[in-house]
């Protein structure tokens, strides 16, 4: 609050706008409204959306929480208004976690299916299933993890693929030794940092951060157009892990394999910068506006 004095002098603090003027004992008491829509970190907005931080990086991750500007030290940040808005929803807070509510490894999400660990390696190796995110074990194995909700709805809306034997197609694929795992990660990975930008610049960048370098060499031959895109490019997804020998095997979940999957990032990659560049002509700068 700001305190006043009878001859007007104001004690200076660091409150929002005041609200009317409160007079008692001689003094004036401006007592301080908090602002209207004031931003807090992340860990303080998932304290109040009831969430741990590992779901609060989930809801933020699937567009449930959106980000508002950010600090000026580039930290996220969230509005007042946006956590109003995620608490007034129907079900707070249990269906807000529901939502972000993940499983791990083929055990558990057999167990959510009502299959076993078998059959939902190989619901989920031929991409019938799309993980929502991964961490590596201590042993440097990928360890899938998978949205409960959307387990939940696969048993309800294909029955039929947890029992009986494999369609062709999947007996095709296993044969193979195919894992589709990885690439429907990235594509899901790639659809939802997508969806936080409509900048020509930012889009490109995260359509060349799944690129191997020697392709994104060739696809962008400009340096300095490189160097926009390596300074746009995302961070890795909450959870990557630290530790250097486990951060290089997870380091290849980030990058397209196949070459049929390389030739369609580097598509949209040349799609993006298109008007990526035609922006910057526009206003004379590289990067976002």
């Amino acid at each position: 609050m700001k305190v006043a004095t009878q001859s007007g002098r104001v004690l200076p603090d660091a409150g929002a706008p005041a609200l009317p003027e409160v007079r008692a004992h001689g003094l004036v008491v401006v007592r301080a409204a908090a602002l209207p829509d004031a931003a807090v970190g992340g860990a303080l907005a998932a304290g109040e959306l009831g969430l741990t931080r590992t779901e609060f990086a989930r809801a933020v991750q699937l567009g449930i929480v959106r980000a508002g500007p950010p600090a000026p030290g580039g930290a996220a940040r969230y509005t007042r208004a946006e956590l109003d808005r995620i608490r007034s929803a129907d079900g707070f807070p249990g269906a807000l976690r529901e939502r972000v509510e993940t499983v791990a490894g083929a055990q558990a999400a057999g167990g959510v299916l009502g299959t076993s660990p078998g059959r939902f390696t190989r619901l989920a190796r031929c991409g019938h299933i799309t993980p929502v995110g991964y961490r590596v074990n201590r042993y440097r194995v990928v360890v899938w993890l998978y949205l409960a909700a959307e387990l939940r709805e696969f048993a309800a809306r294909e029955a039929g693929m947890l029992r009986g034997s494999a369609p062709p197609a999947d007996r095709e694929l296993m044969a193979a030794k195919a894992d589709l795992r990885p690439r429907k990660w990235r594509a899901r990975h790639v659809g939802l940092l997508l969806r936080r930008t409509a900048d020509p610049w930012e889009r490109a960048a995260v359509l060349a951060s799944v690129l191997p370098e020697d392709e994104l060499r060739e696809a962008v031959p400009d340096p300095a157009d490189r160097i926009v895109l390596a300074a746009l490019a995302p961070p890795p997804p909450y959870g990557h892990p630290q530790i250097p020998a486990a951060a290089a095997v997870a380091l290849r979940l980030l990058r397209a394999q196949p070459p049929d999957e390389i030739h369609w990032y580097r598509t949209s990659l040349d799609f993006a910068l298109t008007g990526a560049r035609d922006q910057s002509k526009s206003t004379g700068e590289s990067g976002p506006t």
